[in-house]
């Protein structure tokens, strides 16, 4: 479908747009209106990850293109947990956990989005400040008979528990509701006409479309993206240190630089269209660059992506200490550092304590390989004491894992 709205051209242009309900009509608004639209997250942890980026990115494109974007934190939706397709129940989070998640994960977004009183103004609400005040017969009587048990449990989120037979609580179980009801009331509280999402939301998404129609008869539409996967099919996110935390003091700049330097080739090309502002022309030849030329097409993803996350002057020091460690072979400032106030730590100790194994039993195992080495020197012996004085020392697993051990 060719899109008259500069909102669905660059979301389709760039890779956004899976699932779309009445795309001509959504197209058709956007063409003619300022759309407010929105997406939810929920406050887990002190930290959204990057597996949350895309979300963060299509709201950082409904600004560029001249609407409005919300983002709804989900303080009330917090307390119960998503269900879609996981294993097992969230543990439950006191309401002071939550309310320190809020304003930690707060910060990342005024990276991504300018906000304010405009038309075109991002804002963000708290989903708490409505549903923490609902009575639970009232809620029953005028949103519980809108919901069909047989279809809740058509949802693929939920069989998927259910066939494995697995728990799915009654509190869970409500999670759905009170999303849908989350669009009803942003569409009533902010003319709110669009809601986006992953693709596991679509169900979610669905339910507030035809919850929001029933109860005030409002036309409101919904917009999933791709779930992002590697080239070789795995998580977008996942390293061998864990996950790629969006907030600079749960993970440094130069090693959020170094996870988009990392990127495989054939991701090159789709994550500049979904992760930085580089114009398409210029992501079409970085694209077509081949063999070791595709290097400078990496660096121009992280330099990208770093920049949106951490600021410019993050990104050129995360650069350039990549830079000296990689070309010159010096220890860059920016690396992270892992201090030694006794002066003496075990090699194993120290892997351990920076991330780069997840175990004692890794560790070794890693020295054995000979993929360790302290100041570019290869070591060989697990039982090895690493002395710090004066002068501090280079730690190294492999080609991409680096830091600076001081006392």
């Amino acid at each position: 479908m060719t899109y008259r709205s500069d909102l669905l051209r660059l979301l389709d242009s760039r890779g956004y747009i899976h699932q779309l309900t009445d795309a001509e009509s959504l197209d058709a608004l956007a063409a003619k209106q300022i759309v407010p639209g929105y997406i939810g997250f929920d406050p887990t942890a002190p930290s959204l990850h990057v597996g949350s980026l895309v979300q963060i990115m299509m709201l950082r494109r409904m600004q560029q293109s001249g609407h409005k974007p919300i983002v709804l934190m989900g303080g009330g939706t917090g307390k119960i947990g998503d269900p879609s397709f996981k294993d097992e129940a969230r543990k439950l989070m006191t309401a002071e956990t939550i309310a320190a998640n809020v304003a930690s994960i707060k910060t990342v977004f005024e990276k991504f989005l300018t906000f304010g009183d405009g038309p075109t103004d991002a804002v963000m609400v708290d989903n708490a400040d409505w549903l923490d005040r609902l009575e639970y017969i009232p809620f029953l009587r005028e949103v519980g008979q809108h919901f069909s048990i047989n279809r809740m449990l058509s949802f693929d989120s939920v069989k998927l528990r259910l066939d494995r037979e697995q728990s799915l609580s009654f509190l869970e179980f409500n999670y759905m509701i009170l999303q849908a009801y989350d669009f009803r009331e942003l569409a009533s509280r902010a003319g709110c006409r669009l809601q986006m999402g992953g693709s596991d939301q679509w169900g979610n998404i669905v339910n507030g479309i035809e919850l929001t129609r029933r109860i005030d008869g409002t036309t409101v539409y919904g917009l999933t993206s791709p779930l992002i996967t590697t080239a070789d099919g795995g998580k977008m996110g996942k390293t061998m240190n864990g996950a790629v935390w969006l907030n600079a003091d749960a993970l440094s700049p130069y090693d959020y630089w170094q996870f988009w330097r990392n990127t495989q080739d054939g991701d090159v090309g789709r994550f500049l269209k979904l992760f930085t502002d580089l114009p398409l022309d210029e992501i079409a030849r970085l694209e077509a660059l081949e063999g070791s030329e595709i290097n400078a097409a990496k660096k121009a993803l992280a330099d990208a992506a770093t920049a949106l996350a951490h600021g410019a002057a993050a990104a050129a020091e995360a650069a350039e200490t990549a830079r000296r460690t990689f070309e010159d072979g010096a220890a860059g400032a920016g690396l992270p550092t892992l201090p030694v106030p006794s002066g003496a730590i075990g090699i194993v100790e120290a892997l351990t304590a920076l991330g780069f194994a997840a175990s004692n039993g890794e560790a070794r195992r890693k020295i054995g390989e000979g993929a360790v080495r302290l100041d570019d020197q290869r070591v060989n012996d697990p039982a090895l004491t690493i002395t710090v004085g004066e002068t501090p020392v280079k730690l190294s697993l492999g080609k991409k894992n680096h830091a600076i051990i001081t006392r």
